[in-house]
């Protein structure tokens, strides 16, 4: 890819809010990067609020950092593109890598537990790691203290893949330091998110369903009721991916959520083989589809503008006033947003595209929206 089409997709990932989701939507819509870029502008202020585009010397800045540290990007539709994220609506548009790119074309098995885990939960983990790396496995966690950091040790002779909630260059928590240099020697580092990104809370969610998308199996070891490690089992859940976990003590509260998950239907496993029963099933089912409420790929930017131009003024007053009261802060799927309004798929999806890029609303994996409460 030239440097012009990475600057262009970076321009266009690094825009306020516009996510994975919406950038799918408007390469459907009007076919290049560039000529969606051309479009933003009018697009978000036809929703209320002239969208300001990412300028080109930011990108251009943020493309140089990257090669200077030694990593890549990979964008979707890219060859190199991890396949096992293609069938996922919300995949990555653009993600970062540093380290050994080839591990993402072997299946992968993601562990992930405790922060403040157990001695014996923690020697486990590395044990296990180290048998299904052993059965060609990749091992992929979140290079966080506790289990994810156990895990990536006992796979490292085997590759592991460590996926991060900051910018490539940030090293989080500062004593995983030396393991974040040995999975890059040896392993895989990837983050969509931007270089010199620090690690915030609202960024975990986003790579746990990185760690659960590039999964054939999720394993859980130790988790709290209110832990990440359930947000990634969650994840998995919701993509048709399995969770299994081991059981523990109903007494310890490290172990409450992964009896909790037991309860809820995940596979119970209590040694290698049983992990490695799941996973070989994972490799006999197909992934399941792209998200189905994405922008056909046969409707033109020329189709839909002519279907939005067809409607005067108040009309789509009347279409924006409808969307924005029955689009509440908890998502909502689109075609149901489409029932209730009474109004087409083609010209939802157009309305939305143009609310979104004005802050007022966000999209979902699985086709839902919800309203935003913009920070700006």
């Amino acid at each position: 890819m030239k440097d012009t089409e990475l600057l262009d997709r970076l321009r266009l990932i690094r825009t306020s809010h516009i996510g994975p989701i919406t950038c799918q939507h408007l390469l459907k819509r009007y076919g290049t990067v560039r000529d969606a870029l051309s479009a933003i502008p009018e697009l978000s202020a036809r929703g209320g609020r002239k969208l300001k585009l990412c300028p080109l010397e930011t990108a251009e800045k943020e493309l140089a950092l990257i090669r200077q540290s030694g990593a890549e990007l990979l964008c979707h539709g890219q060859e190199n593109y991890p396949t096992a994220l293609l069938p996922f609506d919300d995949a990555p548009f653009i993600l970062t890598v540093k380290g050994h790119i080839s591990l993402l074309n072997r299946g992968a098995c993601a562990i992930v537990g405790a922060r403040n885990a157990s001695i014996n939960a923690a020697r486990l983990s590395e044990k296990l790691e180290t048998e299904i790396g052993q059965q060609n496995f990749v091992v992929i966690s979140g290079l966080a203290r506790g289990i994810d950091a156990a895990a990536h040790k006992g796979a490292l002779k085997s590759g592991t893949i460590a996926v991060l909630a900051n910018g490539i260059d940030e090293v989080y928590p500062p004593e995983n330091a030396a393991l974040y240099d040995r999975v890059c020697e040896q392993g895989l580092l990837i983050t969509e998110m931007p270089y010199g990104t620090k690690p915030a809370p609202r960024l975990f969610p986003s790579r746990n369903r990185i760690i659960a998308s590039l999964s054939k199996g999720v394993l859980v070891i130790e988790a709290a009721l209110r832990s990440g490690s359930l947000i990634t089992a969650r994840e998995a859940a919701d993509r048709g991916i399995e969770v299994m976990t081991l059981p523990g003590s109903p007494f310890d509260p490290r172990s409450q959520g992964t009896n909790a998950l037991i309860r809820d239907g995940a596979t119970l496993v209590q040694n290698i083989d049983d992990i490695l029963s799941v996973l070989s099933q994972a490799n006999s089912v197909e992934m399941p589809p792209p998200g189905p409420y994405q922008i056909p790929a046969t409707q033109s930017a020329g189709d839909m503008a002519g279907q939005s131009a067809t409607l005067s003024e108040k009309e789509r007053a009347d279409i924006y006033k409808k969307l924005l009261e029955n689009i509440a802060h908890d998502p909502i799927a689109v075609d149901e947003l489409c029932r209730w309004c009474h109004v087409s798929a083609d010209i939802v999806q157009s309305f939305l595209l143009e609310l979104e890029l004005a802050g007022q609303v966000q999209r979902h994996s699985g086709g839902r929206v919800s309203r935003l409460i913009s920070e700006d």
